[in-house]
């Protein structure tokens, strides 16, 4: 494991002069603490999440909690995301630890290389969208305007999460670890819908220590068109 991150770290440092412009890239990872396959790709996320060209964010699941251990930080909402996403790609099942990236491309968690080609795949890609971020305390200003790209129908999502947290798992398939989870999503809100011809702009209030991202998403679970985060 070790190995695959650090040639995954090299491969991502190598691959930034290649890029011209800076593109947000949304990596989420469907990971669930009652999963004994997951703790290699939570540390995958953690490097993402040092990358400042990536929103990382994991989406604890529910549906492994039957095998004795309930994650605490998992959410049904986000296992009915992760339903959405295969939906969308005419997939039946779901499973962890999965990666989608972009909003469009499926990966397993664990697999370092392919992670990092989607990332400067999306990386290098001119967003259809720009999204500027300000805050004053809790208060949160949001603005969206499309680029020279076409208007397209989209959903604006305001997220929350933990940089870091810890949990010490006694049960399960993970009994007697304790392992660093990065980027955990606490909130998934949708600040609205938007048409993409006039600019979108939505107040929040976040309190001032919690780190956030705001994506827009087309349709509600389609491509990301673009995203910002403030730490």
């Amino acid at each position: 494991m070790r190995r695959f991150l650090s040639l995954c770290t090299a491969f991502w440092m190598t691959s930034v002069g290649a890029v011209a412009a800076e593109q947000a890239v949304v990596v989420e990872l469907f990971t669930s603490q009652g999963c004994s396959s997951c703790p290699p790709a939570d540390k995958i996320l953690g490097e993402l999440a040092k990358r400042d060209y990536v929103i990382a964010l994991s989406l604890h699941v529910d549906y492994w909690d039957y095998l004795g251990w309930k994650d605490q930080f998992a959410q049904e909402k986000f296992t009915g995301r992760q339903r959405a996403y295969a939906h969308a790609a005419g997939e039946r099942t779901i499973y962890t630890p999965q990666m989608i990236i972009g909003g469009i491309d499926h990966v397993i968690g664990s697999r370092p290389m392919q992670i990092a080609d989607f990332v400067q795949k999306h990386r290098a890609k001119t967003p259809a969208v720009n999204v500027d971020l300000s805050r004053n305390g809790d208060q949160v200003v949001i603005e969206a305007t499309r680029s020279s790209q076409p208007a397209a129908p989209a959903t604006v999502y305001l997220v929350t999460y933990v940089a870091h947290a810890t949990a010490d798992i006694r049960r399960g398939e993970n009994a007697g670890r304790k392992i660093t989870y990065h980027h955990v999503v606490q909130e998934w809100v949708e600040l609205g819908r938007w048409t993409g011809s006039d600019a979108f702009t939505a107040d929040a209030k976040v309190a001032a220590d919690v780190p956030f991202a705001v994506l827009v998403q087309s349709g509600t679970n389609g491509p990301m068109l673009g995203a910002a985060q403030l730490r």
